[in-house]
């Protein structure tokens, strides 16, 4: 019986427009073709066997589960995998590959090797497409090939081996003995065309490696935290999608926060937000193409319209992100419901034009060739900040309660504010500079004002509450208040306080176990890893190197055993939980260690 893995146990291989996730017993039980976006052709791990996967691996008397891999590991600094079966016949080993797209065919290939001995194996391929709701025609095509086809989609499997059908699922069973190499390849092509190219495994293989090498080769950062670093700029890499530059905040949905719960959401689009910790993160890291590239997406998606600014797009700019929900998928480990689309995407979260600004404002001091529309667009932003600053907003939680005076919004429109002043101190543009300083000067004074409780010396997560808010950790450094601040260390310390599991790290803020808490939802969810990041950047600006790099270590040992990190950390079963692996937690994971290789505390 096919059941899912736990979330660390997956694997990420991806060709920059799609990926897969394939579990430590070399199952894919994730895969959406041609782009992240699409309906999935293996929805095993939101659902059960019938869904949709693809095994391969030793096989087992029996019918009994399949073995995990003795080990797995990536090759060198890429994004191709291999996994290892150390069996009593032999060993055995399997590479995992999507090569990058050099033409419109996404393929997903897998090479047996033997190593020693003599291994039987395995091949089960269940294709269902649709999110495992539709059951394809599979047939051979006129030149032998196997097809499986439905409604608009094709997808073709190409091995030396005979296959044979069974029960709706395509099967090979086979030898291999040490020294032969047996590739399998799945290619996706509309089918409505001619069959896709043949494909050339061993030459794919040999160009994926070098794509990456060449790739990781232009990382400026020479820190002691390379190999994480390296691993996470992989992994943004693997996250982009290459026509656009627009890179998805995690390639699956509806991974729980809760296991069980119903905090699951679909995180195939591209948020503002990321965008100025993910240009930051590349321009400190020598990405300049990819900051480039991630700037023209966000100009191209915002365009001539920020009045009606979308928190997230499609990955190609698409503004439409209807959610719905998959009610024949019964979730992850039973996490229900399953939802594709993000009704999030029509909510009013004011501190997105603080990010967007962020972001424009990094690329201009660091040196991106000059964009006028750039220039144009922040001031856009900042009239229309100027009239809709005081509105209650869902906040960067997106919560689905009512809208409140969140103290991070402000703070970032203070932020939106401050950057477009210094674009006009610079000579770069024209503006109303006066009345713009005392606009910000106006917002500052209300945040400090209406957003801080004295009695307790903390910013709290709106105005009048009494709860914390994670987010507040971005007040340092955004630089709205200094690091030495008596109002930034208290609240630092009455997060750790307040917001803290018990092994450490950071919630978002208090949930209610029982009914609807502040985001309008029940039950509760992991920590955040993102935040617990940020508490190490806090603890560091405030001067506790120390116990800032103890965390960030503690974090690091929270990734799988590729280096992988899922949004949150569930501290009662010590697991990873939600979407995964998710960029807005190997971003800040970047940012901390950048921070802490300069801060002197290692001598570099």
């Amino acid at each position: 019986m096919h059941v899912a893995g736990r979330i660390e146990d997956y694997a990420l291989i991806g060709d920059m427009q799609t990926a897969a996730l394939i579990r430590r017993d070399g199952t894919a039980d994730w895969l959406c073709f041609p782009r992240f976006d699409s309906p999935a052709v293996f929805a095993g791990l939101l659902g059960t066997e019938e869904h949709g996967f693809w095994r391969l691996g030793p096989a087992t008397a029996g019918g009994g589960a399949p073995p995990y891999a003795t080990r797995r590991r990536y090759v060198g600094d890429s994004l191709v995998l291999e996994s290892e079966w150390d069996t009593a016949r032999g060993t055995v080993r399997v590479t995992d590959f999507m090569p990058p797209r050099d033409s419109e065919t996404p393929r997903l290939t897998r090479i047996v090797e033997g190593v020693s001995g003599r291994v039987p194996m395995t091949s089960t391929l269940r294709m269902r497409f649709a999110y495992g709701w539709v059951v394809p025609w599979v047939h051979r095509s006129d030149d032998g090939r196997t097809v499986a086809v439905a409604g608009p989609d094709s997808v073709w499997l190409d091995t030396e081996l005979e296959t044979y059908g069974k029960d709706l699922t395509t099967y090979a069973d086979f030898t291999v003995a040490a020294g032969e190499r047996i590739a399998f390849t799945i290619s996706w092509q509309p089918s409505h065309l001619p069959p896709p190219p043949m494909p050339e495994p061993e030459a794919a293989l040999v160009a994926t490696e070098e794509f990456w090498r060449e790739w990781v080769s232009h990382c400026t950062y020479q820190g002691p935290y390379r190999e994480a670093v390296v691993r996470s700029l992989i992994t943004l890499k693997a996250l982009t999608y290459a026509p656009t530059g627009g890179i998805v905040a995690a390639p699956t949905t509806s991974l729980p926060e809760a296991i069980g719960g119903s905090r699951n959401w679909d995180y195939r689009f591209t948020w503002l937000r990321d965008a100025a910790i993910t240009l930051s993160s590349l321009l400190r890291t020598g990405y300049r193409d990819e900051a480039r590239a991630w700037r023209e997406w966000l100009l191209r998606a915002v365009a001539g319209d920020p009045e009606n600014l979308q928190i997230m797009y499609g990955i190609a700019g698409e503004r439409e992100l209807s959610e719905a929900e998959l009610e024949w998928l019964p979730g992850y480990e039973d996490s229900r419901p399953v939802r594709v689309g993000n009704g999030a995407a029509g909510q009013l979260q004011l501190d997105v034009y603080g990010e967007v600004t962020e972001a424009l404002h990094l690329g201009h001091m660091t040196g991106l060739a000059r964009n006028d529309y750039a220039s144009l667009l922040q001031l856009k932003l900042i009239q229309y900040m100027e009239d809709h600053w005081q509105e209650p907003d869902e906040g960067i939680w997106e919560i689905r309660g009512p809208r409140r005076h969140f103290v991070h919004s402000k703070v970032m429109a203070w932020v939106a504010v401050d950057r477009t002043i210094k674009l006009i101190e610079s000579g770069e543009v024209d503006g109303p500079l006066e009345r713009w300083q005392e606009l910000r000067d106006t917002i500052h004074r209300e945040v400090c004002d209406k957003g801080y409780d004295r009695e307790r010396n903390t910013f709290t997560q709106s105005y009048g509450s009494k709860e914390l808010d994670a987010s507040l950790l971005l007040i340092p450094q955004m630089g709205f208040l200094p690091p030495d601040d008596k109002r930034v260390i208290g609240t630092v310390e009455a997060i750790q306080r307040e917001l803290s599991t018990e092994d450490g790290f950071i919630l978002r803020y208090p949930t209610a176990a029982e009914g609807p808490g502040v985001d309008g939802l029940e039950g509760e969810e992991g920590a955040f890893l993102a935040c617990s990041f940020w508490l190490a950047d806090d603890l560091a600006m405030i001067g506790r190197v120390d116990e800032a790099r103890k965390l960030f270590e503690k974090l690091l040992s929270l990734r799988n055993d590729l280096g992988l990190l899922a949004e949150e950390w569930d501290s009662r079963e010590q697991r990873q939980v939600g979407n995964f692996p998710q960029a807005f937690s190997h971003v800040p994971l970047i940012d901390t260690a950048l921070r802490l290789t300069t801060s002197g505390a290692y001598g570099s």
